[in-house]
């Protein structure tokens, strides 16, 4: 049966392996140091958190002397997390759409959820 393979069709699988071989490091050098591109957005996000969001939300999501909401305990609802962030909130919060990309807020997102109370 082995005999049967040319050795045309033996370099179009190697190729193909090779190919393969080098999309798969390609797929994974994209994501972060852990291969995991969900953590990568959580890592922006609590950067772009700590300058952008702590003066206000506190380092960790709550500020006891304001009354900005607890974001741990912000209800699991990623499309009014954004639209608060961009738009702001009853003049307490101001809109960030001309400041934060949307990549920028889906980080914060990112960041936000992964920290959230059960």
């Amino acid at each position: 049966m082995l005999k049967d393979i040319s050795h045309k069709t033996v370099a179009v699988l190697a190729t193909a392996v090779v190919l393969t071989v080098a999309l798969a490091a390609t797929v994974r050098a994209a994501d972060d140091a852990t291969g995991n591109p969900l953590q990568a957005q959580i890592d922006h996000g609590k950067s772009t958190y700590a300058s952008k969001c702590s003066h206000c939300h506190g380092p960790n999501m709550m500020n006891s002397g304001t009354i900005t909401p607890d974001l741990r305990a912000f209800p699991d609802d990623k499309t009014r997390f954004v639209t608060t962030v961009k738009n702001g909130k009853n003049n307490k919060m101001p809109p960030w759409s001309d400041i934060l990309s949307d990549d920028e807020i889906g980080d914060l997102w990112a960041f936000v959820s992964s920290r959230r109370k059960p």
